[in-house]
């Protein structure tokens, strides 16, 4: 067995620390614009699948025969699963989750990191429920090609949340260019 290295901290769970990414004096700033553009984008392509689905025509041209297949509530459950799941992730106190600044009750930082789990665990089964609604509903349906479209989104939907949720807490877990330490 080789001896620790000087700078190993016994209290660290991963004995490689996380790189330290240089993005400049902004890079707290292109975080968050890059997690609302992540987010936005998730939200829209999903919309703009039910909004193409409820306007959907009949691949056959034929007037009287609706569409085969049609974006219901069973789409929206995975996507309202991720959005419940990103919600609860970024509305946990970092610093709480980290246990600094003081934080005298251990079961307080304990609960914030359980409650952390749910939120990922929500979004996890939501891009494991868009997933499933894609292979079920859509590529396994023999339907013609053009209906696969609806279940991309959702499956884009989810994995657009959970990258979202990621690059906002890891953006807000950055020090501001405007954050001073002043100690005594």
């Amino acid at each position: 067995m080789s001896l620790p290295r000087a700078n190993y901290d016994p209290r660290r769970v991963c004995i490689n620390p996380f790189p330290d990414f240089s993005l400049g004096t902004h890079r707290r700033t292109i975080g968050i614009y890059l997690a609302g553009a992540l987010f936005a984008f998730g939200i829209w392509i999903f919309l703009d699948a039910a909004i193409l689905s409820a306007h959907a025509k009949s691949p056959w041209g034929d007037k009287d025969q609706p569409a085969p297949i049609h974006v219901t509530f069973v789409d929206w459950v995975p996507g309202i699963c991720s959005l419940l799941g990103y919600i609860v992730v970024n509305l946990i106190d970092k610093d709480r989750v980290k246990g600094e600044d003081g934080f005298g009750d251990s079961r307080a930082v304990w609960r914030a990191r359980l409650i952390l789990f749910i939120g990922f665990a929500l979004m996890a089964g939501g891009l494991a429920g868009s997933v499933t609604v894609l292979v079920l509903k859509y590529v396994l349906g023999e339907y013609p090609e053009q209906f696969n479209y609806y279940g991309y989104a959702n499956v884009t939907q989810s994995i657009a949340l959970m990258l979202s949720a990621v690059i906002l807490w890891i953006a807000q877990s950055t020090s501001s260019e405007y954050e001073y330490n002043l100690t005594l």
